[in-house]
């Protein structure tokens, strides 16, 4: 008996603290999310709608394409010392036209291979874009 009473006892207080801790329901389906802001160059092209959605067992494609991209602005930094947000941050066109020209067909073997190279070829060129880009305020 003294179980029954003790084990009423708890949830009776309990209930008030649950009511409080419950997180608030609502039939308000809006969309609250705002545009991402960067530390730096705010107006960044889109990339390519198909990178975000594409299906998880090929992400490696678009890992493949974020890296060549970010591979061929940091040379266009090197080659004109320019760190400006349309150098940094170009448009997608080109490295998406080289990717399919050059990867789209690849396996995911290819890609890690080509991933692998593309980011030595990138670290190449770190310290260079970096002080170039923190010169200019933009890394």
């Amino acid at each position: 008996m003294r179980h029954t009473i003790l084990a009423a006892a708890v949830s009776l207080l309990a209930a008030p603290l649950a009511a409080q801790t419950s997180p608030q329901v609502t039939n308000d389906l809006t969309v609250t999310m705002s545009l991402q802001q960067y530390r730096i160059c705010n107006d960044r092209p889109a990339r390519p709608t198909w990178m975000d959605e594409v299906h998880p067992r090929e992400a490696y494609k678009a890992l493949t394409l974020m890296d060549l991209y970010e591979l061929r602005a940091w040379e266009q930094i090197v080659e004109t010392g320019n760190c400006g947000c349309e150098v940094r941050f170009p448009a997608w066109e080109d490295a998406s036209e080289e990717f399919n020209e050059r990867y789209l067909l690849a396996s995911a073997s290819e890609h890690t291979a080509a991933q692998r190279d593309i980011r030595q070829l990138r670290n190449k060129l770190r310290h260079a874009v970096q002080d170039i880009c923190e010169a200019q305020g933009n890394w």
